[in-house]
């Protein structure tokens, strides 16, 4: 054998033997009320005596929608309202994994201060002194999309994410602790390995996820711990999803939204491998990012979209039996989004909503132009709330919607939000671009 390869599978063996732990072949504790059990290869999470596989939800809100769906599981990303946010999960039967937010390994300032270390070290120990013993808590979960380099320039950072670790793993033995990652980075997971002490890894995965199943068993000769999603769901509007000549994201109706959720699920999702946990689905509740309605699986008002019904086909195998509004398209002066629609200023402009059935039961419309938003804070899309240029309301009767296009020239969107007789609703919308006449 040349010397080359026995280095190479003495540092494969190294590697292994570095990353045991974090691919869980250190024993369990059996007694924790919480903790995950391995027996020839295949990775069970036991709560309360019993197997516990995760059917979640990442969100705030929303409780009895998410248990009478079939969830069992609610992930959030930090700690606001965390007591009524347990206390409500318990009422609905569902299990919490507590976020407990981290700034990320690049923000030095915030680790190599230790004053800043120091009160963040002894507010994390409060509040996991406070609610290790509440019934609702299924594990902690340190950090969001964390990056962990290899360089030893962020020896700051690992030391204080490894003395929060090593806290609440002290203070609450009975409640493991996870991180997650953007994607699926084995170099990140080789760090983690390395040099950090968590029980499992979480990936947060979105247009990737039809290739997960390669990247672990690309990776399965180095690492084979177990692991959950904490984030998937649609394509969000990033690199990959089509976009106008002037750049705006085009965002699928939310009947199509339901049915990439069902698809990517029974398609891609890892579910017959035996380190697979479970996953989160993104994102149970209202939130702004790009749009207000682009990850919205509910509406400002708590009004339920068809992905509610998807979710309940895929966690209880059973088809939803509630009827929602379908919508099938929108058309702005018989374009599409995807035709890259111009205005003039001031000019008539005429809206129409297309459906694909259930003309009967629609109550009322919602129509509402917004500015494109086009900022941006540390390269992320914006999450901050808008205000829309004008809103009309209709009823049922009438899909149509006449408007006098923005008088500033630049790019728009124009929303339909359908609501049934339930108060179900399902929306759509489409980016236009008001130029002047040369």
């Amino acid at each position: 054998m040349s010397i080359r390869i026995h280095s190479l599978l003495l540092l494969a063996l190294t590697l292994s033997m570095v990353l045991s732990g974090c691919s869980g072949e250190k024993q369990p504790n059996r007694s924790a009320k919480v903790h995950i059990d391995q027996r020839e290869g295949r990775y069970t999470l036991i709560r309360n005596g019993k197997p516990f596989h995760i059917k979640g939800a990442g969100g705030y809100s929303h409780f009895r929608e998410l248990h009478e769906a079939g969830g069992n599981t609610l992930r959030t990303w930090d700690t606001t309202q965390l007591a009524q946010i347990l206390d409500s999960a318990q009422k609905y039967e569902l299990a919490v994994i507590v976020g407990l937010p981290l700034p990320n390994s690049g923000d030095i300032s915030f680790y190599n201060d230790p004053q800043i270390t120091q009160t963040r070290y002894r507010a994390l120990q409060s509040l996991i002194k406070r609610f290790k013993n509440h019934p609702a808590v299924l594990m902690w979960c340190l950090g969001n999309e964390l990056d962990f380099p290899y360089k030893w320039t962020y020896s700051d950072f690992y030391d204080s994410f490894n003395a929060l670790t090593d806290m609440i793993h002290r203070e609450d033995p009975d409640h493991p602790v996870t991180t997650t990652v953007l994607n699926f980075n084995p170099k990140y997971i080789f760090n983690i390995g390395l040099r950090c002490d968590v029980d499992l890894i979480s990936f947060n995965i979105f247009s990737n996820l039809p290739l997960l199943r390669k990247d672990l068993d690309d990776l399965a000769w180095l690492w084979k711990g177990p692991y959950m999603l904490l984030e998937w769901g649609i394509n969000g509007p990033w690199q990959g999803t089509q976009q106008t000549a002037w750049g705006a994201y085009i965002e699928d109706t939310s009947k199509k939204k339901a049915e990439i959720y069902q698809q990517s699920y029974r398609q891609f999702m890892p579910l017959n491998d035996p380190r697979f946990l479970g996953a989160c689905v993104f994102f149970w509740g209202n939130k702004q990012e790009t749009t207000h309605t682009w990850f919205s699986i509910f509406d400002e008002y708590g009004n339920v979209s068809e992905t509610v019904g998807a979710m309940r086909g895929i966690w209880t195998g059973k088809p939803t039996p509630v009827i929602y509004p379908e919508i099938k398209y929108m058309l702005l002066n018989t374009q599409g989004a995807r035709d890259n629609i111009l205005l003039n200023p001031s000019a008539n402009a005429s809206a129409e909503v297309l459906l694909f059935k259930g003309h009967d039961r629609i109550r009322s419309v919602r129509w509402q132009i917004f500015q494109e938003d086009w900022y941006r804070e540390n390269h992320l899309n914006s999450t901050r709330k808008l205000v829309p240029l004008a809103t009309a309301e209709s009823d049922g009767r009438n899909l149509r919607f006449s408007f006098a296009a923005p008088k500033q020239e630049g790019p728009y969107r124009i929303f339909a939000t359908i609501y049934d007789n339930a108060g179900n609703f399902a929306s759509c919308n489409t980016p236009f671009y008001v130029v002047s006449p040369p």
